[in-house]
């Protein structure tokens, strides 16, 4: 047993004491188990304070804190017992009141509340499951950052691992080499098996990570973050098929209200993946029905016709015992469990993908794939606010008054701008916002239900990949209609249309599609179309479905991108609608292929891809927007760019003997890939000279300039000078800094770990799923880095600067490399406060183009002064001018 736990048992015996309960067995359950609680108690009643009595005790403050956590735990136990017993022999709870000497009884129907019991508990339930890990796994690192793995405080934490110590499990603390930095040292807590000695904990190999539980409740109870999914028969399924309306609501599955396997917790909705009889199962939108046949507690909605099997009505799983799905279940609350007739923990057969409020935090930027599309004035608009946008940025981060924080952001910002140029997404239209979709089949053709938006309101729906304006169907808002009031009153990003509308949106079902709405309004006009007639009726499942023998979708991304492309060129050189009747309806295709195993490749043939390539691409992307991201093969550079101090331009040395032999004999070239539009000077040399294209080849022009110039400014810049006798005014502030500076620095080791585990992580997570999107594999970092980081115990510790120490940076205090490594560990966005001069009471110029650019684009005063960061006077003020 380690010093501490020694410390807090020998001090838990006090004078006047004997044992650990020294006043006998009578009636006041206080004497039986709180007699610490009751030496504190008399100690206070003598004016001392708990510094005078942790410090009477021989405790330190933390120690204090825990044994008085657990006696008082300790004390409510044996409250709710006798408060139990009392009940248990037929006492009324005002009997019982009076029996345990409360005023009210309130107070014993909190000691009955079998939740409020539950809390109670919490440290001893941790300390359960921190013991059953030991004993599995052996040591265990209970370090900093654990916590944050259980989810619980880390207070419960520390009194769990105090009533391991006390049941014989030693927890014992060190300092480790760092084998990535030496001379730095890692901070261990280990919890120990009995009997382990101190010396044990640095064999590294031997130590193991918590990472099998998790706690959803605070402690009350914990469970694995991902188990294999529960099975559920498929007798309580009723398949709704085509001719009875499935078709209309393909992909939605109805659950029954209040069956506790199937309960979607604080949702509405929710994206769902439900395993039957083992081997297949549902993917679709799960919403609650009142409307249910005996017997029945799903509903699943499919096109299939009646006479289909169920095991092809249904999906089949994948052989990973970690993923099932083929697709990733959230990672807090994806999983969920509930206590059955007898009060055990069952868990639910729903797994969530995503839930109610998890789409509104999509991103906003508008796609070039929708906007070049648009009318030549809503393209205009748009960029021009983005281009005032950055603008605006570049104006304020010239004007800090901190030369090193400018020079950092400045090349931030040059690199900003660069890879806008790439991508050329513009700023989101006032309102937009994204939305699942959901079947209403009593809403008409032209309406939506939508409560995000004003009832009467005309809403444009944009489902990406983008065809063309007839795929843009314009509805007026009704939230009056009183079966979508039923489903989605009040969700906060779902939106419910009929089928007809969700076939317009390229052929969406009700699964999980999502579309961009957009508010229409006096100044926001979007360009829209009749829905193309050789689309009319077309179902990819039924034109194009598996055929033996047939080519399988392997790379839904990279098919996706050629016929995007390929549709985006057509459109911007005048192809006719039968064309792009053609294009869509292969994209179509494509996009379920993988998913659906639909014939891919006969679609190709029936739709005459080959031909449209010829003649719109000329074997290649042959427009600016296609051409932007398109890869490019450069000789292999060297080192780091130069900047070109005359045009800020970055310059870079291609690698020394960039040729080489290769095991055949072959002379070859050391290259990279870049994109065209990064290794173009002129974005004008990608365009085939299209208006749309000119608009875009502008705003991508003006980004390459505003990061050239930024770069310019950079290295322009001059450095606050470091002056020794600013040193000596501020040695305290200094110090301090350095001080913070050398605890930051301490993480770097333990990130790079954190970072190298994360990355083996990911690629053992994604192994089993196909054509992972973009926006899963963001997350999927972020858990992971956010979960290694615990293990490996890397925690940021970010500088926090004073006023006075802001003053010594400011006068020259601190040297300017010292300085920049101050700067990347603290928070930035605190620095940019510090660093911005006074408010004066005229705008600049850039701020002023930003309000003429929103107000242009749509948005309201209102809007348009939270933006800017002034009063809706000061905007009018510039308005009226």
């Amino acid at each position: 047993m380690n010093t501490i736990a020694r410390e807090i048992l020998t001090h838990y015996g006090m004078p006047r004491r004997s044992g650990r309960y020294p006043y006998g067995s009578g009636d006041n359950p206080y004497q039986r188990s709180g007699d610490f609680l009751s030496r504190i108690e008399e100690l206070k009643k003598e004016g001392k304070t708990d510094k005078d009595i942790y410090e009477l005790m021989g405790l330190k403050s933390s120690e204090y804190r825990i044994q008085k956590a657990l006696a008082n735990d300790e004390r409510r136990s044996l409250l709710v017992s006798q408060a139990k017993a009392l009940k248990d022999k037929g006492y009324s709870l005002k009997e019982i009141t009076r029996r345990m000497g409360y005023s009210s009884d309130s107070s014993v129907r909190s000691l009955l509340d079998e939740r409020a019991e539950g809390r109670m508990n919490q440290a001893r339930n941790t300390a359960d499951i921190l013991k059953k890990e030991i004993d599995k796994k052996g040591m265990i690192d209970v370090g900093i950052g654990v916590e944050k793995e259980l989810n619980i405080s880390s207070e419960m934490k520390k009194q769990a691992l105090y009533l391991l110590e006390m049941e014989g499990y030693p927890v014992y603390g060190g300092r480790r080499s760092q084998i990535t930095n030496p001379g730095k040292k890692t901070t261990l807590l280990i919890a120990c098996p009995p009997g382990t000695e101190h010396k044990e904990i640095f064999n590294a190999e031997n130590v193991h990570s918590l990472k099998d539980y998790i706690s959803y409740d605070g402690g009350y109870t914990y469970k694995k973050p991902f188990v294999y999914p529960k099975s559920m028969d498929s007798n309580r399924i009723k398949i709704n098929y085509a001719e009875e309306g499935g078709d209309k609501e393909d992909g939605l599955i109805y659950i029954r209200r209040n069956v506790e396997d199937l309960s979607l917790g604080k949702a509405h909705y929710a994206q769902v993946r439900i395993l039957v009889d083992n081997d297949k199962y549902l993917k679709g939108m799960a919403v609650y029905s009142d409307n249910m046949p005996d017997g029945i507690d799903v509903i699943f909605n499919t096109n299939k016709k009646i006479g289909t099997d169920k095991s092809k009505v249904f999906k089949s799983i994948s052989n990973d015992p970690n993923n099932p799905f083929g697709s990733l279940i959230k990672e807090k609350g994806g999983q969920s469990y509930y206590l059955d007739k007898n009060g055990v923990d069952q868990l639910s057969l729903i797994n969530k993908r995503a839930e109610e409020g998890d789409w509104k935090d999509w991103s906003n930027k508008l796609a070039s794939q929708f906007l070049s599309k648009q009318n030549k004035a809503l393209i205009d608009k748009q960029l021009n606010l983005t281009i005032a946008d950055k603008m605006e940025e570049f104006d304020e981060i010239r004007s800090y008054t901190n030369p090193t924080i400018k020079k950092i952001l400045l090349n931030s910002f040059a690199d900003d701008c660069d890879a806008a140029a790439v991508h050329l997404k513009a700023t989101a239209l006032p309102r937009q916002q994204y939305h699942v979709i959901l079947p209403i089949t009593t809403m008409k053709d032209n309406e939506v239900y939508a409560p995000n938006y004003e009832n009467g309101e005309k809403l444009a729906l944009v489902r990406f990949p983008h065809g063309g304006t007839f795929e843009i169907p314009i509805l007026t808002v009704n939230n009056k209609q009183q079966d979508a009031k039923k489903i989605l009153e009040n969700s906060i990003d779902a939106i419910g249309i009929n089928s007809q509308v969700a076939s317009r949106l390229s052929g969406a079902d009700f699964d999980g599609d999502a579309v961009m709405t957009i508010p229409i309004t006096n100044k926001i006009k979007i360009s829209h179309e009749p829905p193309l007639k050789e689309l009319e009726g077309f179902d990819v499942k039924l034109e194009y479905p598996y055929r033996e023998g047939m080519k399988k979708m392997t790379n839904t991304q990279n098919e996706m991108g050629k016929i995007t492309n390929l549709i985006t060129d057509m459109t911007l050189k005048g192809a006719t609608k039968e064309e792009l009747a053609k294009a869509v309806k292969h994209s179509m295709v494509v996009i379920d292929a993988e998913n659906h195993n639909l014939n891919y490749k006969q679609s190709e043939i029936d739709n005459n891809i080959s031909a449209l390539k010829t003649r719109y691409q000329e074997g290649g992307a042959s427009t600016l927007l296609s051409r932007a991201k398109s890869r490019t093969t450069i000789i292999k550079r060297r080192g780091s760019p130069k900047i070109n101090p005359q045009t800020g331009e970055l310059e870079w040395k291609e690698t020394e003997n960039p040729t080489y032999v290769d095991e055949k004999g072959k002379i070859k070239t050391k290259t990279q890939r870049s994109t065209k539009m990064a290794e173009t000077k002129d974005a004008r040399t990608l365009s085939s000279g299209t208006p749309q294209e000119e608009a875009y080849a502008i705003y991508a022009n003006k980004m390459k300039a505003m990061a050239n110039e930024a770069r310019k400014e950079m290295i322009t810049t001059k450095k606050i000078q470091y002056s020794p006798s600013a040193k000596a005014v501020y040695q305290q502030e200094v110090n301090s800094l350095l001080a913070q500076l050398n605890i930051a620095l301490k993480n770097a080791p333990r990130e790079r770990q954190a970072q190298g585990l994360a990355g083996v992580a990911v690629a053992d997570r994604i192994k089993g799923i196909k054509d992972i999107k973009k926006k899963e594999l963001k997350k999927l970092n972020q858990q992971a880095i956010t979960a290694t980081r615990i293990t490996v115990g890397a925690q940021r510790h970010p500088i926090k600067i004073s006023d006075r120490e802001w003053e010594a940076i400011q006068a020259g205090a601190i040297s300017e490399n010292m300085l920049i490594k101050i700067i990347k560990n603290a928070n930035i966005d605190e620095l940019k406060v510090r660093a911005t001069p006074r408010a004066t009471t005229n705008l600049s110029a850039a701020k002023i183009n930003k309000i003429s650019s929103m107000n242009s684009s749509g948005y309201t005063i209102k809007e348009i002064a939270k933006a800017i960061n002034v009063s809706t006077s000061t905007v009018s003020k510039y308005l009226k001018n």
